[in-house]
């Protein structure tokens, strides 16, 4: 909320909202939400659709929920699939359902720092009906979300609601078995099933067996947020079993013993 201070009184036009956000901490959605909607702004949502079996859903974010909610279908039973297809899902508040636009067009930056433009989202009958088109959908998505649909059926409301406490209770052990006096959680904050944790070892380079043995330790967060320091984000979903946590623990533990023995510079702890 202090970050906010400095928009005050200023015309915005919506503000975002992750919850959970990127380090997999819950976010305060009720006073975002009603410090942008006193602002005159709208309020985005952008939710793991399984954590919103266990929180508060964004039609309830304050006193008068979030404006429009979005999010990544591939949590419901779609497989990764060496990063997609996948499908994403937007919806609204009904006063802004006619609103919605035939199409998208997202920016983004190229690796020579020259903005880019690419076509988002478009409608099938974009080319025929032009701004009357509604339908943002397309054959790789139908199938996305065809599969999605019956995982959802075949789970119903309570089914969601276990998968999502086991990704919450499967995150939980996974920090018990990592945490040591070389790595230890780096906030102190309720989260879902991502969770930062900061290395007193340089990361790189006590990650590299792990890769050699086609093990995925974690997502490094030092090039894009060098702030934290050596810090690793961890995620664990419904689809790891206690043999996956001990396997990655041992590895890790083997790396951080080498590591060690070889003599290799301990950081001092992060407060």
């Amino acid at each position: 909320m202090d970050s906010l201070a400095d928009y005050e009184g200023e015309d915005i036009a919506a503000l975002v909202i992750a919850q959970p956000n990127f380090f997999g901490v819950l976010e305060d959605v009720d006073a975002l939400t009603d410090w942008a909607h006193r602002s005159g702004a709208m309020v985005i949502a952008v939710v793991n659709p399984v954590a919103m079996a266990l929180l508060k859903p964004p039609g309830r974010w304050g006193e008068k929920g979030a404006d429009i909610a979005v999010g990544e279908g591939q949590p419901l039973g779609v497989p990764l699939s060496s990063g997609g297809p996948y499908f994403g899902f937007m919806c609204s508040k009904q006063q802004h359902v006619r609103q919605m636009p035939g199409r998208l067009v997202g920016r983004t930056v190229d690796r020579d720092g020259r903005a880019g433009y690419t076509l988002t989202l478009q409608a099938r009958e974009q080319h025929i009906r032009r701004s009357k088109a509604t339908s943002n959908i397309c054959t790789n998505q139908g199938l996305l979300v065809t599969a999605a649909t019956i995982h959802m059926a075949l789970l119903g409301g309570e089914g969601l609601r276990r998968v999502a406490l086991a990704c919450h209770a499967n995150t939980r052990r996974l920090v018990e078995k990592l945490s040591s006096a070389y790595l230890r959680p780096r906030f102190d904050r309720p989260c879902f099933h991502e969770v930062v944790m900061t290395s007193s070892l340089p990361l790189k380079r006590l990650l590299r067996p792990l890769y050699a043995h086609n093990l995925q330790p974690g997502y490094v967060l030092s090039d894009d947020y060098p702030e934290l320091g050596e810090a690793l984000l961890v995620c664990a979903t419904e689809t790891k079993t206690e043999d996956d946590l001990e396997l990655y623990r041992d590895y890790l533990a083997r790396a951080i013993d080498k590591q060690v023995s070889a003599g290799c510079p301990v950081q001092p702890k992060m407060a």
